[in-house]
């Protein structure tokens, strides 16, 4: 017991010299404000002329700062991943160093806080019901987001560069789009699929996808929009010889719903995912396969497909330092 308790007493003297200070947070927040004002004035000159609104300013840059910060056409996200070593005021205080460096008001600035192993957390929930939503651009597609009520946005920017690899593979395929969220992926293949089946398990997902091919004018007959278990769809789907040949696959890391009996993890059931997608594609046809897990592992052995092709790191794009912040495969039937 006593070699138990002088360990314990070390781990906290640890984590007591590892205390973010006041002293040391002005030096963080200063050291933000510094990195901030020189990769502002040049990705906004660059996205400007890309018509690209939205995109990531800071992504972990120091290893003592586990700050990101999100633009979003004159709004900011300050994000910061939980740790023992700063309290509560550190992350508004970074925010408000972030928003006097780049001149925007502190109405426009929302602040976020992240687990780092969100498995053994419980699950975001919805932060406020104030439906402040605005529209921005991605090059020539528009997007509802909301900074005020959600952890996520309703756009993740990271896979800016994977809608315009979509967007031109589309062009008159039958596209399937599974855990779609608000349906981005839909609008970069909408105009020039044949059809699009859009999936998730939230009817609020649902119908901001379709307010979102709407804002676009690019809602019609071809659309189909179905509230289900990705799972429990495409057993039906399958059953009903339904086809496509064209998917986009981005499940979450995990998810449980003990009302429904159902639960997903990505590494454990990823490759019955794939099958289950298999089984409703065409010969010939491509699945995108993506994750954000920051330890996937894949297993693709076994799958009855002809090729399986890596495509990160470019599909991220330049302002995102993190270069797994996503993981994307190609799969060829």
């Amino acid at each position: 017991m006593m070699y138990q308790a002088r360990n314990n007493n070390q781990y906290g003297q640890s984590i007591l010299r590892g205390l973010v200070t006041p002293e040391k947070a002005k030096v963080h927040a200063q050291t933000l404000a510094n990195s901030l004002r020189k990769k502002f004035r040049h990705l906004s000159r660059r996205f400007k002329r890309e018509g690209i609104d939205c995109f990531r300013l800071y992504d972990w840059d120091s290893p003592d700062i586990r700050i990101v910060v999100d633009w979003y056409a004159g709004r900011l996200v300050v994000a910061e991943y939980e740790r023992k070593q700063t309290g509560p005021w550190y992350l508004p205080q970074m925010a408000a160093a972030v928003a006097q460096v780049l001149g925007v008001t502190k109405d426009k600035v929302y602040i976020r806080r992240r687990h780092t192993n969100i498995k053994d957390k419980p699950r975001y929930k919805k932060l406020n019901i104030r439906g402040e939503r605005f529209k921005v651009r991605e090059r020539n597609l528009w997007f509802w987001v909301n900074l005020s009520d959600f952890l996520d946005t309703g756009l993740f920017s990271d896979h800016r560069e994977t809608r315009i690899i979509i967007g031109k593979l589309a062009k008159d395929k039958d596209f399937l789009n599974l855990f779609a969220y608000t349906g981005t992926f839909t609008c970069a293949a909408a105009a020039g699929a044949r059809t699009t089946t859009t999936v998730d398990r939230s009817q609020s997902y649902i119908k901001w996808a379709k307010d979102n091919l709407l804002l676009n004018g690019l809602l019609s007959a071809k659309h189909t929009f179905i509230q289900s278990d990705v799972k429990k769809y495409l057993s039906r789907a399958a059953s009903q010889g339904k086809r496509f040949s064209l998917a986009f696959v981005d499940p979450p890391s995990f998810y449980k719903n003990e009302r429904e009996g159902v639960s997903f993890d990505v590494n454990q059931d990823h490759p019955g995912l794939i099958r289950d997608v298999l089984k409703v594609m065409r010969p010939g046809s491509d699945i995108f396969f993506s994750t954000n897990h920051q330890r996937f592992k894949p297993h693709f052995e076994g799958l009855a497909i002809k090729e399986i092709i890596k495509l990160t790191p470019k599909t991220i794009p330049e302002d995102y330092r993190n270069r797994n912040v996503h993981n994307c495969w190609q799969i060829k039937t």
